[in-house]
């Protein structure tokens, strides 16, 4: 993937880094959005009939952000999509889609992507550890730490130079453009809230960990490829699953809103869009 991905770029720019209202401001012009189901916002009304079988919703965070801003969008986020998909074709439910990465020119001013969360397999970790029986079924965590080797960390720690390598990438199809690299969210608060979320307060804790991991890492490739990190971690925190509708941003296992289980709901796009949006003009 990396030598995919490094084909595609011309080299590494000077390294920048921001928080959500501390970018340097974007260059009016075209937005490109990029990213997977965290992005698109599968299930949220309205749909994006154009490509239908990403589950995109026309009220997911780049089209809240291009809102605020006033600029044109190109949104091609794709539930499901990994970051194979920013180069290659994906497939979904309604046909191939074309690589996300061929949306960008040298026209494109600002591009955000939300990517990563698939190829580390967060979402599949967090559903494997669904305990109904917590005392008689064992903590996931034990699973995912045998042998003292923490298989989560691993997996993040060798996808990592993954992540500049497509940041290369989107400099070089996109040079005129200011790229914002935005994080996943707090989904669980410390020892989770069983059996709202049905999982034990190890796994709770284990899988959130590892969810801010990868922000970790995201944050550390965006400051070495000259990008702008925008930080979803700390401004979600006390909008977790376990909140009351209305409060919370992500939903949980049973959606209390219209929205993907363990995604962000509508009140979470529009505020995830308000910080993307603030990053961008600064």
């Amino acid at each position: 993937m990396v030598t995919a991905l490094a084909g595609a770029t011309a080299g590494t720019a000077t390294a920048g880094t921001a928080t959500a209202g501390t970018a340097a401001v974007g260059t009016a012009g075209e937005y490109v959005a990029l990213g997977d189901s965290a992005a698109a916002g599968p299930l949220i009304p309205p749909p994006d009939l154009s490509s239908p079988g990403c589950l995109r919703s026309l009220l997911d965070y780049p089209h809240v952000a291009a809102k605020e801003l006033g600029v044109p969008l190109k949104d091609v986020t794709c539930s499901g999509a990994t970051t194979a998909d920013m180069t290659a074709p994906q497939q979904t439910s309604s046909g191939p889609v074309p690589p996300q990465l061929d949306a960008l020119s040298e026209q494109t001013r600002t591009v955000t992507v939300t990517i990563g969360g698939n190829d580390v397999g967060l979402v599949g970790a967090a559903t494997s550890c669904i305990n109904l029986l917590p005392g008689i079924v064992p903590d996931c965590v034990d699973r995912f730490t045998a042998g003292g080797r923490d298989q989560l960390a691993e997996k993040i720690a060798a996808f990592e130079p993954v992540w500049g390598a497509l940041l290369d990438a989107i400099h070089a199809k996109a040079p005129n453009a200011e790229v914002f690299v935005a994080g996943y969210g707090t989904y669980l608060p410390r020892n989770g809230c069983w059996p709202i979320a049905p999982l034990t307060p190890r796994d709770a804790n284990y899988i959130q960990g590892s969810i801010d991991r990868t922000n970790a890492a995201l944050a550390r490739q965006a400051a070495a490829h000259n990008a702008h990190y925008v930080d979803v971690r700390t401004f979600s925190i006390g909008h977790d699953v376990c909140k009351l509708p209305g409060v919370k941003w992500f939903e949980g296992l049973v959606p209390t809103a219209i929205a993907a289980p363990l995604h962000p709901n509508a009140a979470g796009m529009a505020a995830i869009g308000g910080l993307v949006a603030a990053a961008i003009s600064g």
